[in-house]
């Protein structure tokens, strides 16, 4: 299947105009984590310095991406569902934050090809294998493959990381009880 460029750069971050949207994003969501959340990050010392890593998390609610993404000390991109892309506005925003739409529940060679290069750019890719967040019933459903093909297919280390209490950040009686929220790197695991 070939892919026209005008689709491709569709598809790619802008990383000029990332540059200061992100990082202006990061200190909001740090400030923001630090006023109104308990919010601890461990085994930072895991994530390497350089060259390329795929990251892996669960997902238990729309603050994951944000928590992973001020969890890291460098720049992320993020493979996101093409859904967030549908409007202009917040696939603009969502685009500026380092993130490229993929194709849920079919296999999507232009994702796998942008997750592909974004690695050999010796970027950090943050996948959530999960495809969707977790329901209400607290389970973990079973994970989508691409990650691991993608990690196969690069070689790039694998970072897993492991969110809890996200999933209390809903409504607004929780801005009262500052929710203990944990993001955890585990040692990384070699493809």
């Amino acid at each position: 299947m070939t892919v026209s460029s005008d689709r491709s750069k569709n598809r790619e971050p802008d990383y000029q105009m990332m540059s200061w949207l992100y990082y202006v994003g990061h200190w909001g969501v740090s400030l923001f984590l630090f006023l109104f959340t308990r919010f601890r990050v461990k085994g930072r010392n895991n994530v390497p310095g350089q060259g390329p890593v795929l990251v892996t998390s669960n997902h238990l609610s729309l603050m994951d991406p944000p928590v992973v993404g001020v969890s890291m000390r460098r720049t992320i991109i993020f493979m996101a569902k093409e859904e967030l892309f549908s409007s202009k506005i917040s696939g603009y925003f969502i685009r500026r934050f380092g993130a490229f739409p993929v194709h849920r529940g079919r296999f999507d060679r232009e994702a796998i090809r942008q997750a592909e290069q974004t690695l050999a750019k010796n970027r950090m890719l943050v996948m959530f294998p999960e495809g969707h967040r977790r329901g209400q019933e607290g389970y973990t459903p079973e994970g989508y493959v691409g990650a691991a093909l993608i990690a196969n297919r690069t070689k790039a280390p694998i970072l897993p990381v492991g969110i809890t209490g996200t999933e209390s950040i809903k409504g607004w009686k929780w801005f009262f009880r500052r929710p203990r929220i944990n993001c955890q790197h585990r040692a990384g695991i070699p493809s």
